[in-house]
């Protein structure tokens, strides 16, 4: 072959590491006392990855869901058909308890563990994650009908992935979806027009259109519908208890941005049946709880797609060599990969911590911190991720915009958790109803970044500049984007001045609470030690 064909100066690929060597999130797994899952996450970490479950990653991202409204013979079957590894990524999530295994498991720590491998599995391949964190989440609103949670609990716990349409009472394992959203209202659920009428046996018959319901294949549903009593939350399975199926028609999927290996459909319930999941009138108030738990892991999802573009940036930095130096020894790129490891070391410890919160359902100041921590966190975690993973593929240049190097999917995914669950204006505005209605989630949250307090004068600062803001009512809903984003900063920077790595939290203080740091990443002042920042993203 001619010289001039000759590859020089390229990146080795990224494969055969261990995705869960991240210190940040080792930490906060020990934190919460869940050290013990430690092996299990280092399995999963590997697995990640390897080169074979990327392939897999790649696959069902280029061979999307098709959806087969009719059979050959003209009957209506409603199926979505996916790539084969679609499935292998679900068996192994399903396998390792990343659903709602952890309902059932009683050991300290066990949802941070879950998050953990939640945060490590994801970086694998985000889309199937949908599907995984909807299940996690049906069964807490669930329980708001003893009968029905006795009945499928479970199976929506149970560690096998078992596809394919069946009664569920006769299946391995269930997976979960929801489905609140109507193209009339948006995240306005009540104006849902849905509507549920009461059968004589107990059930309810729900007729109307939904716009958005993701993962369309999973076996039951938590939907909204108007009742007699009001918005109410029921609970509709695929196929019904007399083995028949439920007429929940697919009309299309959703042809969208990213998350492309994953189903989102728009159905019609066609007279379809229902069970009441708590009572008439009471459904946002039930289904919340569902709401909660798929906010928490959309923030760990951003979380760990900012883990993932960091760790790919700085391995291209480090191995690519540009006007004499490999890029990573190049003061002005070692700005923007220390800049970039900060960012995505906040957003993983923050979502650890949270995580942690959920193992203790019975600490009132540990669930009102974690209902106002979580709205703020939600916001501003998800809503970096977009600007974060479009620096870690200019790391790149050229190479990142090509879709073989991997960032294009990153970039295109990293916008959905901020859309998720309620967008930028929808978990901003929900963290000041949090603080109107439950006043003491302020007092929790204040508790918690006061235990940082004299650990660095910038964050001792920042808190006393959001105690003076919060007490400011003016046009507080006008201002509530930029409240709550000082607050999300505030938590963050507590938990690194305590719990961080002593550089990354000094570079957090100056650049976030001390001025000195301008709009883009890679505009940290000078002093702070790159070196040992970068190098916690370095594979090894």
């Amino acid at each position: 072959m001619p010289a001039t064909h000759e590859v020089t100066n390229q990146v080795p690929p990224l494969a055969g590491h261990d995705v869960a060597d991240d210190p940040a999130l080792l930490a906060g797994l020990e934190r919460a006392g869940a050290g013990w899952a430690a092996g299990e996450l280092h399995e999963l970490g590997r697995l990640a990855g390897s080169e074979q479950v990327q392939e897999w990653g790649r696959l069902v991202n280029e061979n999307e869901p098709v959806l087969r409204t009719h059979d050959r013979y003209g009957n209506r079957i409603d199926e979505v058909e996916f790539h084969p590894h679609w499935h292998d990524l679900m068996d192994v999530a399903v396998s390792h308890g990343l659903h709602g295994t952890p309902w059932r498991d009683d050991r300290e720590g066990a949802h941070a563990a879950r998050a953990a491998k939640f945060y490590v599995w994801g970086q694998a391949e985000f889309g199937h994650s949908c599907p995984i964190s909807m299940t996690y989440a049906a069964i807490p609103a669930l329980r708001a009908n003893p009968e029905l949670a006795a009945r499928y609990e479970p199976l929506l716990a149970a560690t096998e992935y078992d596809f394919g349409l069946r009664e569920p009472s006769t299946k391995g394992g269930l997976i979960a979806g929801m489905s609140m959203t109507e193209k009339q209202g948006g995240s306005d659920v009540r104006a849902n027009t849905t509507t549920a009428t009461p059968a004589a046996d107990g059930s309810y018959t729900l007729v109307g259109h939904k716009w958005f319901t993701s993962a369309p294949m999973s076996d039951l549903f938590l939907t909204l519908a108007q009742a007699p009593g009001g918005l109410s939350c029921f609970l509709l399975p695929r196929v019904l208890p007399d083995g028949s199926r439920n007429p929940i028609r697919l009309q299309r999927l959703k042809d969208k941005l990213g998350n492309r290996s994953n189903a989102s459909s728009e159905i019609e319930y066609d007279n379809a049946v229902g069970w009441l999941v708590g009572e008439e009138g009471r459904g946002v108030r039930t289904i919340i709880e569902m709401v909660n738990n798929t906010r928490l892991d959309c923030t760990l999802g951003s979380a760990s797609g900012m883990r993932l573009g960091t760790v790919r940036a700085v391995h291209h930095a480090t191995h690519r060599h540009a006007f004499g130096a490999a890029l990573v020894d190049q003061p002005l790129m070692a700005n923007v990969l220390a800049d970039l490891v900060v960012e995505s070391e906040a957003a993983t410890t923050v979502a650890m911590r949270l995580a942690a919160a959920g193992d203790r359902p019975g600490d009132p100041q540990e669930q009102a911190f974690r209902r106002l921590g979580l709205a703020v966190s939600k916001y501003w975690v998800c809503k970096r991720a977009p600007v974060h993973a479009a620096e870690a593929l200019e790391c790149f240049g050229g190479n990142g915009y090509v879709e073989e190097s991997g960032m294009p999917r990153l970039y295109r995914e990293a916008p959905l958790s901020s859309i998720w669950e309620g967008s930028g204006n929808v978990a901003a505005l929900d963290a000041l109803r949090a603080m109107g209605k439950q006043p003491e989630s302020v007092a929790a949250f204040f508790a918690e970044v006061e235990q940082a307090a004299g650990g660095d004068t910038r964050l001792d600062d920042a808190v006393d500049r959001l105690r003076k803001e919060l007490t400011d009512l003016d046009a507080i809903e006008y201002r509530a984007r930029r409240v709550v984003e000082s607050m999300a900063l505030v938590l963050q920077g507590s938990l690194l001045v305590r719990h961080g790595h002593p550089a990354v939290a000094d570079a957090f203080c100056a650049s976030r609470f001390g001025g000195d740091w301008g709009i883009a990443f890679g505009t940290l002042p000078a002093g702070v030690d790159t070196g040992a920042i970068i190098e916690r993203a370095a594979v090894r």
